[in-house]
């Protein structure tokens, strides 16, 4: 008999619905094997033909963690561009290498986890080289236009399935997966919830990532908003994986849950579907959903849901399709078309600041000093993949003004390290390292040198290595040998010069230098041989000391050896000597984005670290025709009046410093617009983890100072003209044209914004919102008619009395112009709407975080599950406002459910305390009871709370004078 071939399982057959196909493969699936499902690493079913498969691939601004790739700009630079048609081609770009490098390893993974799309609320936190903006609708656009670009068009079958990053109100590193964001409802839903919102909304998104903190008290990872807001925004299964480690944190670190039973049962319950923890061991999520199961904490129904949303990602990425589906046999993998796209997305993130008397661009004659810690540096973050093309700006400014008319001064300040023995620090050569850390011509590969332990330990002698000495700021110290290799700790312990780049997710190649309290009290800058000046000097990354033994430099517990600084060259005086020889010079600072300010790790300040602004100083002095270049991650406070030009841009990725060059040439006119305030001083900056954007006026949303360059801001080598403005209500939107004109004999382009204002709004409204944009391309002298269609929707306001967007009847401005704060083109409509009446308390009565305002008060979660509370600060006294509260004909009691214990003072307008509620200690926080208290109110007012003591206040409610019961 002629053997039969199997039938191929209803799984495997793409001409069936995709439901269909979920259904019938979880069906073949045991209960085992599902729960396998739920970790990060999801085994092979062999049985089945089905292989393994791991969320999270990050890809952030090109593929990381996985070697060579095509490395764009930071998405912070992304988002400076301003424009949705570039990033979707970067996404695009990045989709296919991740295609052409899953084809050849099969680590790296299909679900990516990008991009970002946490607000820039905060200048100072650490991860915001991560995001886009500080404005929710700019955030979105950018966000949305990447996940469509990696995603793909095809309308089925998705090159990648992007998740976006972190879920929800995530600004801050410090105490990261222990603080809670305060988020009234008013700021959760016109802002938080808004960048995730529309981005979802466009459909490319596969699904989130909720972040480590908690938001009003309750862990990210049990927020009830992924039910209530996020699943019904969209009609497709989106997949919820969890950040790395934190479902164990809400045991060991938040102690939200008693037992990691419990924890993951909540998780899993509130929508989290894959569980990123413990690496890729999987066995401990294994056995704790197996627990939760023995406990009648979770059903299999819970599990069915999770693994249903991770099954509907797998197939859309084509896994059970004949030949992996229609994007398998990409190879599209740093292309030209690629490396002239990562060109091109650094010369439109380039931000002109300031340009005085047109210093820029500068001839071709310009004989250039370009200085500066970051001038021949071309930076990664912790979200890069590794270089395959670079160029610094050193190197883009040669090949564009040739290397006899451009001189390099670092600024880094030589020094040796003198012992308590007399002796000098110095760098062994590296001759003995292993074959496999040499090139083809036997030259070593710095990449390949981090954490070796085969290279010699430093050693100490009578002449010493002269060290390149950075301090980064914080008295953060980098040391560097003469032939550029950083001092670096391995696991040994042993220091040696091992290192390209500082790096890692633990930094190894960072110091600081300690005075030690036996010497005197001079600075390493106050003398060029400080030999009095005796320090320890701190390895950061292990928190140990530096010690000279018989065997090799290494850091061990105790003291440490003292050492004394011997300056033998300070870098303001190269810099100096450069910058008076130049017509021109170019200062390049900014950050290394693994130190000071990355992941686990804020800011802590806006100045630029002293040693660079001791450099900036030696340049102005010595020549007035100097550039400044920021190249950070994030905005500076920056003394900028006697320097003439100014610029920034993110970390640009590979091709950072042609495209630099070719703006500082004017081969590119430069648009690109900050996509975040930059404040003037640490001053103009609430705590960073304030998150009530209303009520400490945060953002260029609020922020009623002066700041040093406004949100929106770029000017340009070019001219242009705003003219014509009209605007026009048709059914559900608003259509506002006008006509840009380049006015400049040169090819640029411009980015003109509309924002829109409340004129006269009864409650805080934003000073102006940004609206809609759009990046232009003009030839000299041309013109074209803009039209933005503004939905009605644009206009609207979170009610807090009344739980719903309203737009409010009345006038609003609409303003066109360059920036927010340069705006050439106004007008004003009127628009009908939902008039504000008071609110309906009595029937309703009050939940507590719906206040209009408050002082010294956070909101808490009611339950573990679901609901709000307040509850005062640690001063333990704290104030709610509600206005507009109708009382009607009459109400006899206020009632009161609160948890937890303290007095609670209720008085209306302002005036006397009208009754005084005590509340007697419950059995726990979350243990509420209802007290009440007689009162006499009519008519409309204001209601005042006062709470005292650590009690958690729920609700308010009233009783009406002809009933004898509270209305809730």
């Amino acid at each position: 008999m002629t053997a039969q071939t199997p039938p191929t399982p209803p799984f495997r057959d793409p001409q069936l619905p995709l439901a269909k196909r979920i259904d019938d493969l979880l069906g073949r699936l045991t209960l085992d094997e599902r729960i396998a499902f739920l970790h990060q690493f999801a085994p092979a079913v062999e049985r089945l033909g089905i292989a393994a498969f791991r969320t999270g691939q990050e890809a952030l601004h090109g593929v990381a963690w996985m070697g060579p790739a095509t490395v764009f700009p930071q998405a912070v630079g992304l988002g400076a561009t301003w424009n949705e048609d570039l990033v979707r081609r970067v996404g695009e770009a990045v989709s296919a290498e991740v295609r052409a490098m899953r084809a050849r390893d099969d680590r790296v993974g299909l679900n990516v986890w990008a991009p970002t799309v946490n607000l820039l609320r905060h200048p100072l936190w650490g991860r915001g080289e991560e995001g886009y903006s500080e404005d929710p609708k700019l955030t979105s656009a950018i966000a949305t236009a990447y996940t469509r670009g990696l995603r793909g068009d095809h309308p089925a079958y998705w090159r990648t399935a992007p998740v976006l990053k972190h879920w929800l109100a995530h600004n801050n590193e410090t105490h990261r997966d222990t603080s809670s964001s305060s988020v009234r409802p008013r700021v959760l839903h016109e802002y938080d919830l808004r960048a995730f919102h529309e981005t979802v909304r466009a459909g490319a998104v596969a699904g989130v990532m909720p972040a480590y903190n908690l938001v009003n008290g309750r862990p990210n990872h049990v927020s009830p908003y992924l039910r209530e807001h996020l699943r019904t925004w969209t009609d497709e299964d989106l997949l919820v994986c969890s950040d790395a480690g934190a479902p164990s944190n809400l045991v060991d670190s938040e102690h939200y849950f008693g037992t990691h039973e419990e924890a993951t049962a909540a998780a899993l319950r509130a929508g989290v579907d894959s569980f990123t923890d413990h690496g890729t061991d999987s066995s401990k999520t294994v056995e704790r959903v197996r627990g939760a199961l023995a406990r009648g904490l979770l059903t299999e129904d819970d599990i069915h849901r999770a693994v249903r949303r991770q099954l509907s990602v797998r197939f859309r990425l084509g896994e059970f399709d004949p030949g992996s589906g229609p994007h398998a046999d990409i190879r599209d993998f740093d292309t030209p078309a690629h490396r002239a796209l990562a060109e091109e997305a650094a010369e439109q993130a380039i931000v002109l600041l300031k340009n005085d008397d047109d210093l820029l661009p500068l001839p071709e004659d310009t004989r250039i000093a370009v200085v500066g810690l970051l001038a021949d540096e071309c930076k990664l973050d912790w979200y890069s993949g590794t270089l395959i093309h670079r160029t610094t700006p050193l190197e883009g400014l040669y090949e564009r003004f040739g290397a006899e008319r451009v001189t390099f001064a670092e600024g880094v300040d030589r020094i040796r390290l003198r012992t308590s023995a007399g002796t000098y620090l110095a760098v062994p050569e590296a001759v003995d390292a292993s074959d496999e850390a040499r090139g083809a011509e036997g030259a070593l590969d710095p990449a390949l040198l981090a954490g070796r332990t085969d290279l010699p330990p430093l050693t100490t002698d009578t002449t010493g290595t002269v060290l390149a000495l950075v301090d980064w700021g914080d008295g953060v110290l980098t040391l560097r040998a003469p032939d550029g290799r950083y001092l670096s700790v391995a696991d040994d312990g042993y220091v040696r010069a091992s290192a390209d780049q500082p790096g890692g997710w633990v930094v190894q190649e960072t110091f600081r230098l300690e005075r030690h309290e036996s010497h005197g009290s001079r600075g390493p800058h106050d003398s060029h041989d400080s030999h009095e000046d005796g320090h320890l000097l701190r390895h950061m990354g292990t928190g140990l000391y530096v010690s000279v033994a018989a065997d090799g430099v290494k850091v061990a517990e105790g003291n440490g050896e003292i050492f004394t600084l011997v300056v033998t060259e300070r870098g303001e005086d190269c810099v100096a000597r450069a910058a008076s020889e130049a017509d021109a010079v170019v200062v390049v600072a900014g950050n290394d984005p693994h130190i000071n300010g990355r992941e686990t790790q804020d800011r802590t300040t806006l100045r630029l670290p002293e040693h660079q602004e001791r450099l900036l100083r030696a340049a102005r002095a010595a020549n007035p025709d100097t550039a400044l270049v920021l190249t950070s991650s994030y905005p500076y406070a920056v003394d900028h009046e006697d320097l003439r030009a100014v610029l920034w841009t993110a970390h640009g990725g590979q091709a950072a410093g042609t495209a630099l060059a070719r703006v500082l040439a004017g081969g590119v006119s430069p648009a690109g617009r900050l996509p975040q305030t930059w404040y003037a001083a640490d001053s103009d900056l609430p705590d960073l983890l304030d998150y009530d954007v209303i009520g400490s006026r945060q953002t260029y949303l609020y922020f009623e100072g002066t700041p040093l360059f406004p949100f929106g801001h770029g000017l340009s080598y070019a001219g242009f003209a705003y003219e014509n403005l009209t605007h026009r209500v048709t059914g559900d939107e608003v259509k506002v044209t006008f006509t840009l004109t380049n006015t400049s004999g040169r090819t640029a382009d411009e980015v003109p914004q509309l924002y829109l204002r409340a004129v006269n709004p009864s409650v805080p409204r934003p000073r102006r919102e940004l609206a809609a944009h759009r990046r232009v391309t003009l030839a000299p002298g041309a013109s074209t008619d803009l039209t933005f269609h503004l939905p009605l929707t644009a206009f609207a306001f979170w009610d807090v009395a009344h739980s719903r967007h309203r737009r409010e009847p009345g006038a609003y401005e609409l303003l066109v112009g360059a920036s927010s704060e340069d705006i050439r083109l106004t007008t004003t409509i009127d628009l009908d709407g939902t008039p504000a009446v008071p609110r309906p308390v009595v029937e309703l009565g009050l939940n507590a975080a719906d206040f209009d305002d408050q002082r010294g008060t956070q909101i808490v979660d009611r339950t573990k599950t679901s609901g709000d509370a307040v509850t005062p600060v640690a001063d333990g006294a704290g104030e709610l406002l509600f206005h507009d509260c109708d009382f009607g004909d009459g109400v006899t009691e206020v009632t009161l459910e609160a948890s937890g214990e303290g007095t609670v003072e209720f008085s209306l307008n302002g005036g006397p305390v009208l009754a005084v509620l005590n509340l007697s200690p419950t059995a726990g926080p979350y243990d509420y009871t209802t007290l009440s208290a007689g009162i006499a109110a009519t008519g409309v007012h204001d209601v005042h709370l006062k709470l005292r003591g650590p009690l958690r206040l729920a609700r308010v409610g009233f009783v009406r004078h002809e009933e004898n019961r509270a209305v809730v």
